[in-house]
């Protein structure tokens, strides 16, 4: 019979978790965007909750330590923001990035329905294969900066992160 020593196991659980962090999925994300659909104009409001939105996610994901943001270089910032929407890009995202060495496309969209009926989704992407890894909505009533980061933390919390 074997005898492990305490030295082993823990040489043992080292390997493990860098075999793990090498698992972590590198992700490009691109932010969120908003689809107006209702009777009323866009203003600076959602312009501010959009950018909320994507400090979040950002934030969220880099300290969850299950993911690894890649990030956008300001060519390919910019060669975006002249092209289509990234949620209606027919693929693009996955282009992207591997551009930058990314493994998973990450983005977003707001649908404002009214100011009283809004959803957020989240679309997380195998950048090689296009298998959506993650896609979730969480629908929000009230269009305020609170209501925004509820919806979105609710949704990390519960499905991204499984937390209680």
């Amino acid at each position: 019979m074997y005898r492990i020593t305490a030295a082993a196991l823990v040489l043992l659980l080292v390997a493990a978790i860098a075999a793990r962090a090498m698992d972590v999925p590198k992700v490009a994300f691109f932010g969120f965007q908003l689809i107006n659909t209702s009777l009323e104009p866009e203003g600076p409001a959602e312009a501010h909750r959009i950018a909320m939105l994507d400090e979040l996610l950002r934030e969220r994901l880099d300290n969850s330590g299950r993911f690894r943001l890649v990030p956008i270089p300001p060519d390919i910032a910019q060669k975006i923001a002249g092209g289509p929407e990234i949620s209606a890009c027919n693929g693009c995202e996955r282009s992207y990035a591997k551009t930058v060495g990314a493994g998973w496309a990450a983005w977003g969209t707001v649908q404002k329905v009214s100011n009283l009926i809004l959803n957020i989704n989240l679309y997380m992407e195998d950048a090689e294969t296009g298998q959506l890894e993650f896609v979730k909505s969480v629908d929000i009533r009230s269009n305020t900066d609170e209501s925004w980061w509820h919806g979105l933390d609710y949704m990390l919390r519960h499905y991204l992160f499984g937390e209680p």
